[in-house]
């Protein structure tokens, strides 16, 4: 049995007088529960060896965290903008486009929707309660795990096969949401609202699923419909996994390159 590999991009954060590399404790376990491996990838790696993190992971997770600067995609910020840390986003616009040029699975949360739809040449809200007063509150002050609001799925997409529904309660913290949808990218999830609460790749691209919510906080939960999501990112990573180990048993010569090549 092959198990997958999946990087889990980490965040930087000053606790007293040290600066920590790490990543909510809730990714590594919806990752592990899954049946995977998570890798944290730190911002603090840099751009120069995004060939070694792609060629020793399966898939990727984009998780949450800051807000992505808005030189990229071309807007001066606004005055809510809120904390933003650009060693982070050079680091995962990066790796995104490396992954899936690569062609790994990736499963992007919250600032990750975010993040692919800025990578890809789309737009973001900077601040949605001042910019979109008419929507729903996106960021009550209540638990990680509580449902807030409902999302509706459209039906036949890959978001709806892999939870299994096509609508469900969602939990919610963001004031950023995607406000121009990257060309290319399929939106399958909104709030009553209208705001995007879910996107994915085309049929024929590199798997790609996006959702604004935080589907690893129900990890706990014994039957949650969010389990889908990284059940799904598992699944196909672990077929690149298998491939890959197949290919080297036919193969031992090969380069350990190969392991990230499109299948």
């Amino acid at each position: 049995m092959t198990i997958p590999r999946i990087g889990v991009t980490g965040n930087t954060r000053a606790l007293g007088d040290a600066e920590r590399a790490g990543v909510n404790a809730a990714y590594v376990r919806a990752v592990t529960q899954a049946g995977a491996v998570p890798l944290i990838l730190s911002p603090l790696i840099g751009t120069a060896h995004l060939e070694v993190i792609v060629d020793a992971i399966d898939g990727l997770v984009l998780t949450g965290g800051e807000d992505i600067h808005p030189t990229h995609y071309g807007e001066a910020p606004h005055p809510r903008l809120g904390t933003v840390d650009q060693v982070r986003d050079a680091f995962e616009l990066a790796l995104f486009r490396e992954a899936t040029a690569r062609g790994l699975p990736v499963l992007a949360i919250c600032r990750g929707i975010q993040l692919i739809n800025v990578a890809l040449g789309g737009t973001l809200w900077q601040d949605l309660p001042s910019q979109r007063p008419d929507a729903l509150d996106h960021n009550p002050r209540s638990a990680r795990d509580d449902r807030t609001h409902p999302v509706h799925l459209l039906p036949g997409s890959r978001l709806a096969r892999v939870l299994g529904v096509t609508a469900c309660e969602v939990n919610s913290f963001h004031h950023q949401t995607i406000r121009e949808p990257a060309p290319g990218l399929v939106v399958s999830a909104r709030a009553p609202d209208g705001e995007i609460e879910g996107v994915e790749s085309a049929e024929g691209a590199p798997w790609l699923l996006a959702v604004q919510w935080h589907p690893e906080e129900f990890h706990h939960h014994l039957q949650p419909v969010d389990h889908g999501l990284f059940a799904a990112l598992v699944a196909e990573a672990g077929n690149r996994a298998v491939a890959f180990t197949a290919s080297a048993a036919r193969h031992p010569s090969q380069s350990v390159t190969d392991r990230a090549s499109p299948r």
